[in-house]
């Protein structure tokens, strides 16, 4: 039997990464689209073929679809300095893409990778774009809904992520601060990945699902963060509005020397939304997948992996 063909955009990404080790490990036959040179040491011994190019070329995407049984666009922008620019890379890079899986496989599964922050597409600039990704996707695929899934993960964390580090920096100062006093839901990238693999081998059906994770408040996630690294963190909360302050600052910075800045008034009120919960009528079923890495192993494993990079101390 042919080995189903998936192909894959933003491989080289946080959760791509993973993406590409979890599909290996379905036994497919892997096509991502890349840049440049994709190697990195999570894919030692992982066949795949490469295309070179970026979701601009139209004949790239026509390469990286044909043939294929299910294509995860896994690709995204998450920092930029205005919603054009947002814009440009998550509504219009998906827009190209579902055009070319619906023009050259149309019975292809199409898994388009969102965010829960696109529950609350009024938060961010980041969260209108992939609330408007969903949209062209959902418009694209009218009348052929079957082979269309959109997959809102929660916070991810793992090995090779550099945003979550900080947290695990601060879990260990003196003073450890609190960023909020919402609820979130955080979720291992090897059980996200994982999720998304069994979706392109087409386990489940279509829809809008979010993955289900360990749900708490942040201050327990600091806590978990400083009892991963052998301490106990003593706390403070840090006021809503010097968040806001500092994202502000931070985007003006960014601004003002024409880069794109990581943390915004935007990420702020991201991070100030009380209650980022997977509601269980949107949760991916547990027949499809289900976690399998909890909170403590997660976040034991991760630190080890960071104090290995050299990242931790």
């Amino acid at each position: 039997m042919t080995a189903r063909i998936v192909a894959v955009t933003g491989a080289t990404g946080f959760l791509g990464l993973h993406l590409v080790a979890a599909l290996a490990q379905e036994g497919v036959r892997i096509r991502i689209l890349a840049r440049r040179d994709p190697a990195h040491e999570l894919w030692s011994g992982i066949e795949f073929e490469t295309i070179f190019g970026s979701l601009e070329d139209e004949a790239a995407l026509a390469r990286l679809v044909t043939g294929a049984d299910a294509v995860v666009h896994a690709a995204g922008l998450i920092k930029a300095q205005n919603r054009d620019a947002f814009l440009r890379a998550n509504r219009d890079g998906t827009a190209a893409l579902a055009r070319a899986a619906r023009q050259h496989v149309p019975q292809a599964r199409f898994i388009y990778v969102s965010t829960l922050a696109a529950r609350e597409p009024y938060l961010s600039d980041y969260a209108f774009s992939k609330r408007a990704g969903e949209e062209v996707a959902q418009a694209i695929y009218a009348g052929a809904e079957a082979q269309l899934v959109i997959i809102r993960p929660p916070a991810l964390y793992g090995p090779w992520d550099k945003a979550t580090l900080p947290v695990f920096q601060a879990a260990a100062w003196p003073l450890a601060p609190v960023l909020g006093r919402g609820q979130v839901t955080v979720l291992h990238v090897a059980d996200a990945a994982a999720a998304l693999a069994r979706l392109a081998m087409g386990a489940g059906g279509p829809g809008l699902f979010t993955l289900p994770g360990t749900y708490l408040g942040l201050d327990a996630v600091t806590a978990a963060a400083a009892r991963a690294q052998g301490r106990k963190a003593r706390m403070v909360h840090v006021p809503a509005f010097l968040l806001r302050a500092a994202g502000a600052a931070s985007a003006l910075w960014g601004r003002l020397r024409g880069e794109a800045p990581v943390f915004s008034e935007g990420k702020a009120r991201e991070m100030l939304y009380p209650d980022w919960a997977v509601h269980a009528n949107e949760a991916l079923t547990a027949s499809v997948y289900q976690p399998r890495i909890g909170l403590d192993e997660g976040f034991a494993a991760t630190v080890a992996w960071y104090r290995q990079q050299g990242w931790l101390t």
